[in-house]
This record gives C-alpha cells, structure tokens and sequence, in this order.
C-alpha cells in the first residue's frame, strides 16, 4: 500500500508521487524569531517532522527547508486580508526590550534551533534566514513588475490578485466574498482591497534595504516563495504548515510564485489544525497561554512534550491540558520500559554464563514473530493512510501488551528491540540518554548492592532515595537489581 496524504488544495487523500522517484522536496514555514514558540508553533512542527520522518522509513530522501523569518511580519498579517498595515513583530520586540532587531532575531532563532534539537526534530536541510535573501526577492518582485502582475504606487510594489485567476483554490476564499465581506480599512494606493504588498517603504521601519523603487523593506508573503525556491526549486513536493497560514499566506504564495515561474507551486499542501488549551483558543489573555519553556519548566521531559502534540492526528484539533500533558507521560513511560526489558535481556545474555537462557519452545517462536509481523504491517498501514498517528500508536502498544505476557528469549527480544527501535525512527520519542546510564549512576547502583549484601540497609535506602531524585527507580527482582529512568 501507497503513502496517501490529504492535500489541502484538492480537499481529498491523494497518493503521495513525488517529483523525482525517491527524493521529496519539502518546505516548512518555520518561525518569525521575536519571541518564544508556543505549544502550537511547535505541533505543527512536530507533524511535519513525523510527515518526514516516514518518508524516509519509507525510503526517500528528503530535503528539508525550514525558513526563519526575521523581517517583514506585520502584526496584523494574521488577521486581515493581505495587511500591510500593524507593526513589523520583531521591530516592535526590538522596541519592547531596547534591543537592535538583529540581536532580538538571532536570540530567538537561537532559542528555536534549541527548542528543535530539545524535542528531537531532525535537522533540516537549511535554515535560511529572509533578511540574507532580500536580492532574490527583488528580482522576483521585478520579474512580476514586468509581466504586469505588479504595480508601483509611491515606491510601493503590490500583487495584483485579480490577474492571478486561481487566487482562492487553497483557501476556499472567493475574491468576490472577499470583497464582499471585508472589513478592512481601504488603502487608496490599491487598485483592490485584497492586493497585498512585496515592497513596502516606511521611514518609521529600523530595517531598510535599498532596491530599485527606493529603501525599503520586503512583505511577509515573498519571503517564503523565494526561500523555497531558491533551496528546492519552481516546484515543490510538499509544503507544510499551520491551518492558520493557508490564507492570506499561502494563498498568496502560490499566487506570486506561480505568476513568476509559470510552474505549479507545490503538489501537496499539509496543513495542521489548531491547538486548544482546556477547549479553548490559546491566548494571554485567557491565562491558557504556554510557550514550550513553560512547560519544561513545569518539570515535563522535553520528550514527553513530544509525545502529547503527536498522538492526536495532525488533522484534527488538539485539546491539550496538563492532564492530557501527565497521560502522554505514562505512555511514554510504558514504551520505554518495555525497550529497557528487551535490552537488559540481552544484555544478560551477553555477560551471563553459556545456556543461561532457556531456549524457548518452537510455538513461542512463531507466536513471537507473528505479533512482530502484523505489528509491523499495522504500523505501516495505519501510517500510509495519512498518518493514521493514533493507530499506529495503538498498534506498538498492542504489541506491547502482547509480548510482556511471554518470557521472551534473548533472541525474541533482539528481533522485538530492531522493530522497535525501527517505529522509533519515526516517532522520535526515545532517546538513547534513557536507556543509558552516567558513569556516576552505575557506581551508584553497585554502591547500594554491596551495600545490601553487607546488609548496611541503611545505605542502600540513603543511595535509592539519592538515585530516586536523580530520576533513577529500582526494583529488586530474583534475577537481580532492575533499573528505569523516570520521566
């Protein structure tokens, strides 16, 4: 069975061709740096790296662009039709916290890459930034000066919509309801409402960059056209990014892009649905309002973060509560507790004495490698059905249960630890760290044995207590002492 994924611009699953056979070019609209991301910035994210994560389970390559905005993003772009109008987010950062604008964009572009490696997403391919791309979009915005779907008022460049005749496929807005039901302040210098800016002059704005009409600056839509382009080509495979996004910008991305190349933009459009907080839109204002920080703050493992804004599918809305936040732990937990017993069984296999395992009975065998089959075959089938995330999950965790009911060999557990290791590749919940312990934790653990085989109990309850807020839990079993890292 074929990976099929919902594209936002046909409205239906379609199966998923790309461009090239087994190379996917893949665009992700990536952060405007002026403060912390949010929980939803990075649900988003996370969808799109799952979204890449199996293609490459499937055997693509795919190249990665996540742009960084750092210029041009007006604070009211994401409420109005193709508003110039509001305040550029990191100039009015800059201004809140008495800094230059490039040092407030850098600080957080910083702050995401960290975030991005905290909750293990893979690196992409570039991370450019618009402000290093400001030559690129002037050609382009030559480019559609001169075949007449732009125009110049007063050193102002604007898109033409009404030339471009797919404007509103994407998003389902009908220029004429546009029309009709906008209510936004009108700019005499506009040939229509809805026409949206590539080149804006301010002498109010810090960033200021020379070009052929004048200083200036670039608007919010062309950055992304250029960026992607420029690392990925006319056409791309895939671009993803939040259901807020798809208008005004994507719809305006395709239409400048598409007029400048005369190519189809992109092929498939994967979109994220919002994030909830209690039920309810996130917002300062309703105090439900969490940057990512907040809650590693709260004592959450980045990797449990991970794992409650990736159970839900990414097509659907996502209610998330700190008790939701607790359950996405307990989950974690049980999948990683169940890689420690396979690994800790082969471990004793390989320190142990020759035999020290009972070879299991022909019939276990079997019943060990069909659950891993149909394991496997779930897995994938749920995850080719537009990341069916719920049911594969579903699917591991089966198994799971299946497999801790069975005494399983040294070799049943090698084969269960690949396949499981295997799922991991694509879900990126268990780090390495966790199955591992620090030089220190292991002297520790052998400290409080000796300690209980001279009967000093009370050292062994004092090192337990210390392993206990390091994060370490022990459990005394007739096979010796079994440890697991807590979450």
């Amino acid at each position: 069975m074929s990976l099929s994924l919902y594209n936002s611009l046909s409205k239906r699953k379609e199966v998923f061709v790309p461009l090239e056979p087994r190379r996917v070019r893949m665009y992700t609209c990536g952060p405007t740096v002026y403060s912390h991301p949010h929980i939803g910035n990075f649900r988003a994210f996370i969808a799109a790296d799952i979204l890449r994560r199996y293609l490459e389970y499937l055997g693509y390559e795919v190249i990665q662009v996540v742009n960084i905005t750092d210029v041009g993003h007006m604070t009211t772009d994401d409420q109005a039709i193709s508003s110039e109008s509001g305040e550029d987010k990191i100039q009015a950062a800059a201004q809140r916290e008495k800094k230059p604008p490039t040092q407030i964009a850098r600080f957080y572009e910083e702050n995401f890459l960290h975030l991005v490696k905290l909750l293990n997403l893979k690196p992409a391919y570039a991370y450019p930034r618009a402000t290093e791309h400001i030559k690129e979009m002037i050609e382009i915005i030559r480019k559609l000066l001169e075949t007449g779907y732009a125009y110049k008022v007063n050193g102002n460049i604007y898109y033409e919509v009404a030339k471009f005749k797919g404007y509103g496929h994407l998003s389902g807005n009908v220029p004429e309801n546009l029309l009709a039901g906008a209510r936004i302040e009108v700019n005499p210098e506009k040939k229509s409402p809805l026409d949206f800016a590539l080149w804006k002059q301010d002498p109010k704005h810090i960033m200021q960059w020379d070009s052929p009409w004048g200083k200036g600056f670039p608007g919010w839509h062309i950055e992304c056209s250029v960026m992607s382009m420029k690392y990925l080509g006319s056409t791309l495979d895939i671009h993803s990014g939040g259901e807020d996004n798809i208008f005004p910008h994507h719809e305006s991305e395709i239409a400048q892009s598409e007029a400048a190349t005369g190519k189809p933009f992109v092929n498939y459009w994967f979109h994220v649905r919002h994030l909830l907080v209690d039920n309810q839109k996130m917002s300062k204002s309703q105090g439900n309002f969490y940057t990512v920080r907040d809650i590693l703050d709260k004592g959450f493992h980045p990797l449990v973060l991970r794992y409650a804004l990736l159970n839900t599918h990414y097509r659907q809305p996502l209610n998330f509560t700190l008790e939701g936040l607790e359950a996405a732990r307990q989950s974690l937990q049980r999948f990683l507790d169940f890689k420690q017993y396979l690994v800790e069984r082969i471990s004793r296999a390989l320190k142990g004495p020759p035999n020290a395992f009972k070879e299991p009975y022909p019939d276990q065998i079997e019943q060990t490698d069909s659950v891993l089959s149909k394991t496997k075959e779930w897995f994938e089938l749920s995850l080719n059905d537009d990341l069916n995330i719920s049911e594969a999950l579903g699917a591991i965790f089966e198994m799971v249960r299946t497999l801790n009911r069975i005494e399983l060999s040294p070799a049943e557990a090698g084969k269960t630890l690949r396949l499981l290791e295997q799922f991991d590749t694509v879900l990126g919940v268990l780090a390495e760290e966790q199955i591992s312990l620090s030089e220190e934790v292991e002297r520790l653990i052998k400290d409080r044995e000796m300690a209980r085989q001279s009967k000093d109990y009370q050292k062994s309850d004092q090192i337990r207590t210390q392993l206990n807020r390091m994060g370490i839990i022990l459990e005394d079993t007739p096979q010796g002492v079994r440890w697991k890292r807590k979450l």
